[in-house]
């Protein structure tokens, strides 16, 4: 038997795993890698964070990912050539984490990678039906395995896809087996550049889960703020606060037509991009416009999508309650304007006892610890997600 194999069995037969998970956004502000210990399987499965750190991105990897991000006309060289680029990246950093740590190698179980999103194009984004629905993560599990050493599951989207689903969002999944209550309605929202959120029915009712994105989060405003100002965020809304909203260039925004889909759906910078606010800034064919109040119509923008997707989910409940994950989670001004549209019942997600920067890498660990040892049927109840188990195996040897 190959030692690889015979190793991932005797991993699958340990009673707990210490799994490393990796997350890395279209933020592009760096890797979240989260030291998981995972209990079980399915919805008995138990997760402890045992350390978490986001480590930071050279400029020169962020201009590099960045040549190729969310564009259809690229250069392919650069794209074949980032694929092991920012494996072997995300392996140094993998290495580095563990160095701080003071763990070794062989301690780690397994890693689970979600690579980086450079494009992703279901036919709801996309409306061309001459291919499948798709999405591509960079960032080759290989060698991430033969550099560390330990093995990896990566390319998760890839299953969902082939099951039938749009490759995203895969957050139900984990969600479902984590966070799902006896009593509570629960809507877990994540806001990364694109806004998603789970919806977890209690469980005493005949609801079921499901996940949809809701529109842009923080990409929009990152995006701009690093065009005009070489910035990688609006730090704390500075600059939004200072601005005023436009009424009838958010109103352009917000007559978008993915908002009004039926949930569950999928999007991402692709669409809510720079092109996509001049375009309506163009039809409107507005004077120059104060930076300040692009960013604050911009910061509104990303708050209404969010606002109005909840509502439209919890309209038919009794009380739910939202959870709080993401970058969107250190923006002042968009947190505000969410609480103030459902006072009292916004919490951060450290009241369900997880650090919310790192609950995405977290979930990947637990798709990973569901590829070994779990079984399809546990998440069989989520709306509109096929039940399977992702993750391709890389062996390092």
């Amino acid at each position: 038997m190959n030692p690889g194999i015979a190793k991932l069995s005797q991993i699958a037969q340990k009673k707990e795993r210490l799994i490393i998970g990796l997350m890395s956004g279209t933020s592009l502000d760096g890797l979240d890698i989260a030291l998981c210990r995972i209990h079980g399987s399915g919805t008995a499965t138990q997760l402890h964070l045992e350390r978490f750190e986001t480590m930071d991105y050279r400029p020169s990897f962020r201009t590099n990912v960045r040549e190729i991000f969310a564009k259809r006309s690229i250069d392919q060289q650069v794209l074949c050539g980032l694929n092991p680029y920012i494996a072997e990246v995300h392996a140094e950093l993998i290495l580095q984490a563990l160095q701080r740590w003071g763990l070794k190698t062989a301690a780690i179980d397994l890693i689970a990678s979600h690579g980086q999103t450079v494009y992703h194009a279901p036919h709801s984004l996309t409306g061309d039906r001459d291919f499948p629905n798709s999405t591509l993560q960079l960032g080759d599990g290989d060698h991430i395995a033969v550099r560390t050493g330990i093995i990896t599951l990566s390319d998760f989207r890839q299953k969902h896809l082939a099951a039938g689903g749009e490759g995203a969002p895969l957050a139900a999944y984990g969600d479902y087996l984590l966070f799902s209550d006896p009593t509570e309605n629960r809507i877990l929202l994540n806001i990364g550049g694109i806004s998603n959120f789970t919806f977890l029915p209690a469980q005493a009712t005949t609801a079921q889960a499901y996940a949809t994105d809701l529109g842009p989060g923080n990409t929009m405003m990152n995006q701009y703020m690093e065009v005009h100002f070489q910035q990688e965020m609006d730090k704390d809304a500075a600059l939004a606060r200072q601005g005023k909203v436009i009424p009838e260039l958010l109103q352009e925004l917000q007559s978008e037509d993915f908002l009004k889909l039926d949930f569950p759906k999928t999007t991402g910078p692709e669409l809510f991009n720079l092109r996509f606010l001049e375009q309506a800034i163009q039809r409107l064919r507005l004077p120059e416009l104060a930076h300040a109040d692009i960013m604050a119509t911009l910061n509104n923008f990303a708050a209404s999508s969010i606002i109005n997707g909840i509502q439209r989910a919890t309209r038919d409940l009794d009380g739910f309650t939202v959870y709080v994950s993401g970058g969107g989670l250190h923006n002042p001004l968009l947190l505000e304007q969410i609480q103030a549209a459902f006072p009292g019942e916004v919490h951060s997600f450290t009241k369900l006892g997880l650090n919310p920067d790192a609950k995405e890498a977290c979930l990947f660990a637990v798709l990973a610890n569901e590829t070994l040892v779990g079984e399809p049927s546990s998440v069989s109840q989520i709306k509109d997600s096929p039940a399977i188990c992702m993750g391709k195996i890389s062996l390092p040897y």
